[in-house]
């Protein structure tokens, strides 16, 4: 375990950096905006559990390799930026799709329904964008080992203890942040017109991430 004045400033440096929006909020956001409040809780919650393989790969000292190796960090990014245009294309695409399963009303009781997204592949796409995102793990290989103290245990499990609080906090960020783009979404589609836009919008926020991802430096 970290010293607890470790802990403490780890904590408040993670927060800060997590509440500054940056791609992973916009993607959430994006996601929120172009299928619901439900896909985009989905997708913080995968997109955490992503993050979590990078956070074993650091305190295993695998991380190492990326912040080390140029052809590994590309790799990585053109994965995740690629992604993460797909989605937004498909997002694009489908965009009257969404509408049309959004705005469909139930024979029997009336009410509008919102889009059903499968829960997996919602937790799914978080996942691929968390563990194939080359910003955090370049951000565990370069921050977390500075916070822990050989002298009150072993690096790596102090390593696995702030990668898990980093986690967290985002996960409570990202969270708050797609309960509000999905409370707007809900508001927005009172009007069933504005549904194709707001799904476009969406999507071209997910491959504006995606090219924000592509020109990623190895420089925090």
């Amino acid at each position: 375990m970290p010293p607890g004045a470790n802990l403490a400033a780890f904590a408040l440096a993670a927060a800060v950096l997590i509440a500054v929006p940056g791609p992973s909020v916009l993607f959430v956001v994006g996601r929120s905006l172009s299928a619901g409040r439900r896909v985009g809780l989905l997708t913080v919650l995968g997109n955490a559990l992503g993050m979590l393989p990078q956070v074993l790969a650091v305190a295993a000292g695998v991380g190492a390799l990326l912040a080390q190796s140029a052809v590994a960090f590309t790799v990585l990014k053109t994965v995740g930026a690629l992604y993460l245009v797909h989605l937004g294309v498909q997002a694009i695409r489908h965009r009257h799709r969404t509408t049309a399963t959004a705005t469909a009303t139930d024979a029997a009781t009336g009410p509008r329904r919102p889009a059903g997204v499968p829960a997996g592949r919602s937790l799914r796409e978080g996942f691929l964008v968390g563990v194939t995102n080359p910003k955090s793990a370049v951000f565990f290989v370069a921050v977390l080992p500075q916070f822990t103290d050989p002298a009150t245990g072993p690096v790596w499990s102090q390593v696995l203890v702030l990668g898990a609080l980093h986690v967290l906090i985002g996960l409570a960020f990202d969270a708050a942040w797609a309960l509000t783009a999905g409370a707007a979404r809900g508001w927005l589609t009172r009007d069933p017109r504005r549904l194709p836009r707001l799904g476009a919008t969406g999507g071209v926020m997910m491959i504006g991430v995606g090219g924000t991802l592509a020109l990623t430096d190895r420089h925090l």
